[in-house]
């Protein structure tokens, strides 16, 4: 069956770049290292070696605000954040693509006449991880709240658990959001666990969070956010998986 990009999203550390974006590419791959010997029976062995991730995106060139591509790359260039690719739309539990990477080039312009365009590349720090989107973008937030429950399932010992937090608008008096991320044995979240604390945000940014690698037994996540400050008000997106 197949598949037909029409609403893929693209979140940089502090932007929606979606609405500028008009092709997005992800790659992710383990290096093979051969260990061929005499007893391998005639065929080459591999094992796996060092893992990368890439990704490559271009779209139409915009500029003049922090949430828009030029400003953002700009900011962004030769240093790191949290990126979440979502190949249909971003509403909660849509299919998400999350990791910590570098933004290594950005390429603008083209000959007269044309659309203004942009490219640009991140390389991996992080595995790329297959998530879930656990906050959308459109919802403003201005007092504290919880978000939906995901099913994620446990954590294995050696895994761990993903958060990235995308801070996409700020404003009010001295406005200031924290996220956690909370786990609990079902959807009901009768007992939550505080599992990542991220710092506290009062402006555009990303910032991405990961567990220690000890199991968790706990099947469900959700975020939950504090907001203070006077007249606070905050867009985000927010995403979770498990490698």
């Amino acid at each position: 069956m197949g598949f037909v990009l029409l609403d893929a999203r693209l979140f940089a550390p502090g932007a929606d770049l979606s609405g500028a974006s008009n092709k997005i590419e992800l790659t992710s791959e383990i290096e093979d290292k051969e260990t061929t010997n005499y007893r391998s029976g005639g065929w080459k062995e591999v094992i796996g070696g060092l893992g990368s991730a890439e990704i490559s995106a271009e779209g139409q060139w915009e500029a003049g605000d922090p949430s828009l591509v030029d400003d953002s790359s700009w900011a962004s260039l030769g240093g790191r954040g949290p990126y979440t690719v979502c190949p249909t739309d971003s509403v909660v539990g849509a299919l998400a693509y999350v990791t910590y990477g570098m933004r290594t080039d950005y390429k603008v312009g083209d000959a007269v006449g044309e659309v203004a365009p942009w490219a640009g590349t991140v390389k991996s720090s992080w595995p790329l991880v297959r998530g879930q989107i656990a906050h959308p973008p459109g919802l403003a937030r201005t007092t504290n709240g919880e978000g939906a429950a995901l099913d994620l399932g446990a954590v294995a010992g050696g895994q761990r658990l993903y958060a990235a937090v995308h801070v996409l608008s700020a404003s009010g008096t001295t406005p200031s959001l924290t996220v956690t991320v909370e786990s609990d044995e079902d959807g009901d979240f009768n007992s939550p666990t505080t599992r990542l604390t991220f710092n506290a945000a009062s402006a555009e940014g990303g910032q991405i969070l990961r567990t220690d690698g000890t199991a968790i037994a706990d099947t469900h996540y959700r975020i939950a956010w504090t907001v203070t400050g006077t007249t606070p008000s905050f867009m985000l997106a927010a995403s979770l998986g498990i490698r």
